[in-house]
């Protein structure tokens, strides 16, 4: 069956492609087999000079490639040209500390010496889904291949042509050929990719459910996994917060990418004190938000993705507007051509609501009153997912100690949550596990070697006190 990319502001097929043929995809596991064996014996220094060209070429090609992610998942245009540029900066961030995050480090024991050392696994299979379609799998690929490994692509079938642009990106920066492949397959594919002896390693980042069986068959074959999955975010805004903020920087957060991100604020847990004039002033902001034309560069929420998506998440508001909830602000898709749905904020919501227990990927917020800032905690960790959390107050020493008491990968404070290069980056519980980015994320997919040199010295005796 051909893989088609729809525009999701038009509804209109742009472009088709024929899956990979059996034949395809053995020549390109032999080929990054191959291609490793060279690289992983290469400097540092001569794996940094094709990245820092990556991150050249994206630069030049911002316009054309941000118009490319678009057009194929509808995001706005300069949303779009933004995640460009932030693969550029990973590109750098990882040519510059790569050498220094996976410098040998010597560990004092009985031996003459001894060290841990880091060697790359092999070939990784990343399986990356459509909603940040440079950036998932650039922040895969660039600690990876930094690292000494060969990266197999694959993405979500309709971002192919992003998918196909990232494998080209790297070609034209001057890796070696079959370093980095794309390989355009459905997801049927992935159980024989990840039993076969030519992939070492397996990151994923999706919905908890096909996190779950990529961890089974990964485990079932011994491979090591990183798992980036659902998140279904608080916003805990305490009764002292900047709520004029909170507000604004929470419309954002809810709706930017239409919604549609792991760490997108999703659940504003707002202390009963501060409730009614935060509800207000985040009720203004997210009707200030213009939807439409992702191309347009005034709009700020474009499509969501897919029909099907659409469909879900409308599935989710009526669903919790049948156990009574009360809807503030939009509710329902909206007219015409495209796959558009209003930015949606409900109140009085309810642990037991679809929008509070569910991840909705669309813009879609809930608002949650909190008692005190202790139920706020309580509340936020009432949910399977722990990916990223916000918690705002002008409290800052109360704001830390709160943060120990958040199941979360990462709380930001005062601020909206996103990643950083700089950063780790993961989460807990059906968030999935492992981190990516920072020195923590290029040693997930490295083979941690302790060596030990003789001969040995002889630990001192434990002589019994009289």
């Amino acid at each position: 069956m051909p893989i088609q990319s729809i525009n999701p502001a038009t509804e209109q097929v742009i472009a088709t492609f024929e899956a990979f043929t059996p034949q395809q995809i053995e020549n390109a596991l032999n080929r990054a087999t191959k291609t490793f064996a060279a690289w992983r014996r290469t400097s540092f220094a001569e794996r940094a000079k094709p990245m820092r060209a990556a991150a050249v070429y994206l630069r030049a090609n911002k316009t054309r490639l941000g118009a490319l992610a678009t057009a194929e998942m509808g995001k706005t245009i300069g949303e779009a040209e933004a995640e460009v540029e932030k693969c550029a900066w990973n590109c750098d961030f990882y040519a510059e500390n790569a050498e220094a995050f996976l410098k040998p480090r010597h560990i004092a024991s009985t031996a003459t010496e001894s060290y841990v050392q880091y060697e790359p696994l092999g070939t990784l299979l990343a399986i990356m889904p459509w909603n940040f379609p440079f950036w998932q799998a650039f922040r895969a690929a660039c600690p990876a291949m930094m690292a000494g490994n060969a990266v197999i692509l694959k993405h979500a079938s309709n971002v192919s042509q992003c998918a196909l642009a990232i494998e080209e990106a790297f070609r034209a920066a001057g890796f070696p050929g079959g370093l980095f492949q794309t390989l355009l397959v459905p997801g049927a594919a992935i159980e024989p990719l990840i039993g076969d002896d030519r992939i070492h390693a397996v990151t994923i980042t999706g919905a908890d459910s096909t996190g779950s069986r990529v961890a089974e068959l990964s485990g079932k074959h011994l491979k090591k996994t990183v798992m980036e999955l659902g998140g279904s975010d608080p916003f805990i805004v305490l009764r002292d917060a900047d709520l004029e903020q909170a507000a604004t920087i929470g419309a954002r957060a809810r709706n930017q990418n239409a919604g549609q991100s792991c760490i997108a604020a999703k659940r504003f847990i707002v202390e009963e004190a501060a409730a009614a004039d935060f509800e207000r002033l985040f009720v203004k902001a997210v009707r200030d938000l213009k939807v439409g034309d992702p191309m347009d560069r005034t709009v700020n929420v474009g499509p969501l993705a897919r029909g099907d998506l659409r469909d879900e998440l409308d599935s989710q508001v009526r669903r919790t507007l049948d156990v009574g909830a009360k809807l503030l602000l939009g509710g329902k898709p909206k007219a015409g051509k495209g796959f558009f749905y209003e930015p949606t904020i409900f109140t009085n919501v309810t642990p037991k609501m679809p929008v509070f227990k569910e991840e909705t990927f669309g813009p879609v917020a809930a608002i949650i009153k909190a008692k005190d800032a202790q139920e706020a905690v309580r509340l936020a960790n009432d949910s399977v997912f722990g990916l990223g959390a916000a918690l705002w107050t002008k409290d800052i020493a109360r704001a830390k100690e709160l943060t120990r008491h958040i199941e979360s990968g990462q709380v930001f404070i005062n601020g909206m949550v996103a990643s950083d290069p700089r950063l780790p980056f993961g989460g807990v519980k059906r968030s999935g596990y492992g981190r990516e980015l920072s020195d923590l994320g290029i040693r997930e997919f490295v083979n941690i070697q302790t060596v030990w040199i003789g001969p040995a010295i002889a630990p001192p005796l434990k002589i019994a006190s009289e």
